[in-house]
């Protein structure tokens, strides 16, 4: 059964290829169960030791999460993914840029930190001289 944060069948088939195999030592947790405990983890934003235990140990899931982000796993296997599906037509380059505004809170200011001013101020913020002009 699949379910709402794992990966579905096809996901799999692309990436299994593309994870590493133990070669020594004692035998391993199954590799998707593992990844998924992954996906899981990224997609609902839990802490690790809240992950749920069909995804076993939290700290196998999460050693191994580790240990495949230093290695450039997730890297190598997203630009593998991207050149097969590029190659294959499956993926439109067209960038869009959304120019919208966010602004902060007002308690998001800096007063009343310590050293910060605690009035109100009317600072001019400008942009930082460019490393290219210096």
């Amino acid at each position: 059964m699949i379910r709402r944060h794992e990966l579905t069948d096809r996901e799999w088939e692309l990436l299994a290829p593309l994870i590493p195999r133990a070669v020594r030592g004692r035998p391993r947790a199954e590799d998707r169960r593992i990844i998924n405990g992954m996906v899981y983890k990224i997609r609902t934003g839990i802490s690790w030791r809240d992950l749920p235990e069909r995804y076993g140990s939290w700290q196998t899931v999460y050693t191994r999460f580790r240990r495949y982000a230093i290695d450039g796993v997730f890297t190598r296997a997203l630009r593998q993914i991207q050149t097969r599906a590029d190659a294959a037509g499956d993926i439109d380059w067209l960038v869009q840029i959304d120019s919208t505004i966010v602004r902060a809170h007002q308690h998001a200011a800096a007063t009343g930190r310590k050293g910060g001013s605690t009035g109100r101020t009317n600072r001019t913020i400008t942009p930082s001289a460019d490393p290219e002009e210096a």
